[in-house]
C-alpha cells in the first residue's frame, strides 16, 4: 500500500510547529539596540527635563498598566507625571502594580472617568499641565472633555493624530497621519492634518520636512477621491501653505517608501525613499498601515494627538511601555519647542 502523500503547506496541515497566538501587550525591546531613533527622542526629553520637567497629567490612571507607565516615565526622567483621578482607585491600582503611590502627586476627583477627564482638561487650560496622557478610561471619555466647545482645549486647527515610527528598514523617523482620530477626512480636514504633522516634525528638529500623500495609485483618478485630495494638497503646498516643506502625491506606498520602486515605475520624485511623513487617505488605511508597521514590519512608535492646546498621548492596551514613554518624550519635546518659539 502506498503511503498517503503529505498534505501541501496551507492545504489543511501545517508544515511545522506554529507559534501560539497571544493577546498580551507587545514586549519591550532594547531601545538603544533595536530602536535607536526613539531612544534619541527619549534622551532629548531627558535633557530638557534636566532643566525643567514637563508636567503631564495621567488621566484616570486606575489600572496597573497605567501606574507602571507612570513609574517608568518618572524613572526615565522624561517628564513629571501628575495623576488625575480618584485617589482610592489610583492607590489600589498602584498597589496591584507594585508601585508606591506616594512617589506621585495625585489630584483627587470623583470616581467617574469623566470627572478625571474634566479636571485634567481644566488643569491644562490653567497652564498647570503642559500635556495629557490617557490612563484607563475610554478614548471618547477623554476626548469629549478635550473637544468641549466651552471648557475644552480646542485651538484654531482641527484635532488630528500623528505617529512617529522607528522602522528597521527605514533610515530615519517616519511619521504617519492620521491613523487614529479622523475617520474619513475631507480636503479641509486634511489641510489641518498635514499642517499639524509638519509642525510636529519641525518641533523635533526636521527643518524641511517632506510629505508623501499616499493613495492606492500614483495618478490622479476622478473615481478615487483620495487622489483628487492629494492633487490639491500638493498644489497648496507648492504655493507655500506650509512654508519650506516638500509635498508630493498622489503616490503609492511603495513609491513613497522605496526610491527603487519609484525608479522602476518611472515616477519622478525628489523625495522617494526619503519622506518624513506619509499622509494616509482615511482611518481605515492608516490604522492598517500603522499596525502593519508594528506587527509585520517590527517597528515601534510614539504618537500624539495634535491641534489641541496641549499635546495628548492616546494609548492602547496593546501598546508597549516603551511606546508609552517614547510618546511622553515626544510630547515633552513638542511643548518645549513651543515654549522656546513663543
Amino acid at each position: 500500500m502506498k503511503a498517503a502523500p503529505a498534505p501541501r503547506a496551507g492545504a489543511g496541515a501545517a508544515s511545522g510547529p506554529r507559534p501560539e497566538a497571544s493577546d498580551k501587550p507587545r514586549g519591550d525591546p532594547d531601545l538603544s539596540r533595536d530602536f535607536p531613533r526613539l531612544r534619541q527622542l527619549i534622551e532629548r526629553a531627558r535633557f530638557i527635563a534636566s532643566c525643567e520637567r514637563t508636567r503631564i497629567g495621567l488621566v484616570h490612571p486606575c489600572d496597573a498598566l497605567a501606574l507602571q507607565a507612570a513609574r517608568l516615565i518618572l524613572d526615565e526622567g522624561v517628564a513629571q507625571p501628575l495623576l488625575v483621578g480618584n485617589r482610592r482607585l489610583v492607590e489600589a491600582a498602584a498597589e496591584k502594580a507594585g508601585v508606591d503611590a506616594r512617589d506621585f502627586e495625585i489630584v483627587d476627583t470623583d470616581a467617574a472617568p469623566q470627572a478625571a477627564a474634566a479636571r485634567a482638561v481644566e488643569l491644562a487650560r490653567e497652564g498647570t499641565l503642559r500635556a495629557l496622557m490617557k490612563g484607563s478610561l475610554h478614548t471618547d471619555e477623554l476626548m469629549s472633555a478635550v473637544v468641549h466647545r466651552e471648557t475644552g482645549l480646542r485651538s484654531n486647527t482641527r484635532i488630528s493624530h500623528a505617529f512617529v515610527f522607528d522602522l528597521p528598514r527605514y533610515h530615519k523617523l517616519l511619521a504617519l497621519a492620521d491613523c487614529v482620530v479622523n475617520i474619513a477626512p475631507d480636503l479641509k480636514s486634511k489641510l489641518d492634518i498635514v499642517g499639524n504633522a509638519l509642525d510636529l516634525l519641525r518641533r523635533i528638529g526636521v527643518q524641511r520636512p517632506a510629505a508623501a500623500v499616499v493613495a492606492a495609485v500614483e495618478t490622479v483618478n476622478p473615481a478615487i477621491a483620495a487622489t483628487l485630495d492629494a492633487q490639491e494638497l500638493v498644489r497648496q503646498g507648492r504655493e507655500g501653505r506650509w512654508g519650506d516643506a516638500g509635498i508630493e502625491g498622489p503616490l503609492g506606498f511603495d513609491n513613497a517608501f522605496s526610491a527603487q520602486a519609484a525608479r522602476t515605475k518611472h515616477i519622478e520624485s525628489g523625495h522617494a525613499g526619503d519622506f518624513d511623513l506619509m499622509v494616509v487617505p482615511d482611518l481605515n488605511a492608516g490604522n492598517m498601515l500603522y499596525k502593519s508597521f508594528v506587527y509585520v514590519g517590527g517597528g515601534e512608535c510614539a504618537g500624539l494627538v495634535l491641534g489641541a492646546r496641549v499635546p495628548i498621548v492616546l494609548t492602547s492596551r496593546a501598546d508597549s511601555l516603551t511606546a508609552r514613554v517614547a510618546s511622553v518624550a515626544l510630547a515633552a519635546i513638542a511643548t518645549r519647542a513651543e515654549a522656546t518659539a513663543s
